[in-house]
C-alpha cells in the first residue's frame, strides 16, 4: 500500500489529486482574488485602470511561478460605484461564490466598511476566512484604533506621506501661504489635519489661508473652489484629492490660469495628466511610492509591459506589491488558506517595484521607500516614460527612505488562537 501511495502521489504531483493522496504536498489551484473598487461614474476610468493593473501583476504571478508550486492568481472585478452599502452586497456575493481574498483601495469610507464587516464575518466562519489586501484606502485609523489581522495595507497611510511631503515642502522658503483642498470624507479630514499638524511643527511661519471639504465624487464644476484659491493668495495647494476630484480640479485651475502650486498624494492617476498637460509643468508634485523614470529595470520591463498589453500607464505599484505578498506567504505556508497566509505575511518583506517592502507585524501597515516627483517634459533619457501621451512625466526629486516616514502606531492587535 506505501509503495502503491509513492506511485500514486509521483504520479498526481502535477494533477488535482496531489493534495489529497499525499499529505504536505501542495496541488496546484487557482486563487480568486475580488477586486471591489468603482467601475462606473466619475471613478470609473480609474477603476477600470487599477482592476488592469491587478489582473497584470496576476498574469505576471503565474508566468514566472512566483508561488513556486503552481498556484494561479485570477482577479475578479466587481463595481462598487465608490459606495460601502453596494461593496458590503458584493462581499456577501464573492462569500457565498468561496471567494477568499478581497483588494479594494478606492475611498477609505469603503475600506472601513469591509474592514469591519470582514472581521465580523471571520469571527462568525472560523475555516472560511477572508483576507483583506488595502492597496489605496489611507485612512490611518485603519492600521491603529481600527486595525485588524485581516487587514493588510499595501500602501503607506495619509500620515506617512503627509510626514514626508511636509518634510520636503518645508525646505521651500518660497511657500508662505498655503491652501487645503480635500474630499469630504475620513481620508480628507485626515489629510487636513496632518498637513495643519505638521507644517506648525516644521514650518511655523506657514499660514494656512484657506480650507474646504467637498463632496466625494460629486462635484462637476471646481471653478469657485479655484476662485477662492486665488482670492486668498496662496502659492501653494496641498491636496489628497484622488481620480475625477483632482483631474477637474486640476483643469479647472488650468482654466483660471491659476499658476499657485499642487502639492499632492495621486496626481499620477487616471485623468490627471490628461488635464494638467504643459500648464502642470513644474509646479505639481507628487509624494508616492512610485517613481517610474527611476531607471530600475523591473519597474521599466512592468511599465513596457503593461503598456504594450492595454494601451495603458501603469502606476500602481502596490499592486505588485500585494501579488507578492501573497504569492510569497503561500509559497512559504504551503497553503494559499487565508488563516495560514495571514500568520506568515505577517513581518514579511518583499521585493517591489521600490526596494524592499515589509508588512510591519504590529499593525499590517506596509514600510516602504517613498519618492517625491515633480511633473515636467519628457526628454526621452532622464524622463523615459511620459504618462497619458501628454509628453510630460514625473522626475524624482528626492528619495525616503522608510525609517524617514514610518510612523508609531496605537494598534493593539488581536491575533486568532492558534
Amino acid at each position: 500500500m506505501k509503495a502503491f501511495r509513492l506511485a500514486l502521489c509521483a504520479a498526481a504531483a502535477v494533477g488535482t489529486f496531489a493534495g489529497a493522496f499525499c499529505p504536505g504536498t501542495v496541488h496546484a489551484e487557482t486563487v480568486k482574488i475580488a477586486w471591489i473598487d468603482p467601475l462606473s461614474g466619475l471613478m470609473g476610468a480609474l477603476g477600470q485602470n487599477q482592476l488592469r493593473s491587478w489582473q497584470y501583476a496576476a498574469d505576471l504571478a503565474n508566468q514566472q511561478n512566483w508561488s513556486g508550486n503552481g498556484t494561479k492568481f485570477e482577479v475578479v472585478g466587481f463595481d462598487n460605484k465608490v459606495s460601502p452599502q453596494e461593496s458590503l452586497t458584493i462581499l456577501k456575493q464573492i462569500t457565498d461564490q468561496g471567494i477568499r481574498y478581497v483588494a479594494q483601495g478606492d475611498g477609505s469610507s469603503v475600506g472601513m466598511a469591509l474592514q469591519d464587516a470582514i472581521a465580523k464575518y471571520n469571527d462568525r466562519n472560523p475555516g472560511k476566512e477572508i483576507i483583506y489586501l488595502n492597496y489605496a484606502a489611507v485612512d490611518p485609523d485603519m492600521t491603529n484604533s481600527k486595525c485588524n489581522y485581516w487587514h493588510f495595507r499595501l500602501d503607506a497611510n495619509s500620515d506617512m506621506k503627509m510626514e514626508a511631503l511636509t518634510s520636503y515642502l518645508a525646505k521651500d522658503s518660497n511657500i508662505k501661504k498655503v491652501y487645503l483642498l480635500n474630499q469630504n470624507y475620513s481620508f480628507g479630514h485626515q489629510v487636513a489635519r496632518a498637513a495643519k499638524e505638521y507644517l506648525k511643527r516644521k514650518r511655523p511661519d506657514i499660514q494656512v489661508v484657506g480650507e474646504d471639504l467637498h463632496p466625494l465624487a460629486q462635484v462637476k464644476d471646481f471653478s469657485p473652489y479655484v476662485a477662492k484659491i486665488r482670492a486668498s493668495g496662496a502659492d501653494t495647494v496641498i491636496t489628497g484629492n484622488w481620480g475625477s476630484d483632482l483631474a477637474l480640479l486640476i483643469r479647472a485651475s488650468k482654466d483660471a490660469g491659476l499658476t499657485t502650486n499642487f502639492y499632492t498624494y495621486y496626481a499620477g492617476t487616471t485623468g490627471v495628466p490628461t488635464a494638467m498637460g504643459a500648464s502642470g509643468a513644474d509646479r505639481v508634485k507628487v509624494i508616492s511610492y512610485f517613481a517610474p523614470n527611476d531607471g530600475n529595470p523591473k519597474t521599466s520591463a512592468v511599465l513596457d509591459g503593461f503598456k504594450k498589453k492595454y494601451n495603458d500607464d501603469f502606476f500602481n505599484a502596490d499592486v505588485y506589491t500585494g501579488i507578492a505578498f501573497l504569492a510569497k506567504a503561500i509559497k512559504t505556508s504551503g497553503s494559499a488558506e487565508p488563516a495560514k497566509v495571514a500568520k506568515v505575511m505577517e513581518g514579511m518583506t518583499v521585493d517591489g517595484l521600490n526596494g524592499p517592502i515589509e508588512m510591519r507585524k504590529t499593525d499590517h501597515q506596509a514600510q516602504q521607500t517613498l519618492y517625491v516627483t515633480t511633473w515636467v517634459k519628457a526628454d526621452g533619457k532622464k524622463i523615459k516614460y511620459d504618462q497619458e501621451n501628454t509628453g510630460y512625466g514625473w522626475r524624482t526629486d528626492v528619495t525616503l527612505e522608510p525609517h524617514l516616514a514610518a510612523q508609531p502606531t496605537s494598534c493593539q492587535m488581536k491575533r486568532p488562537a492558534s
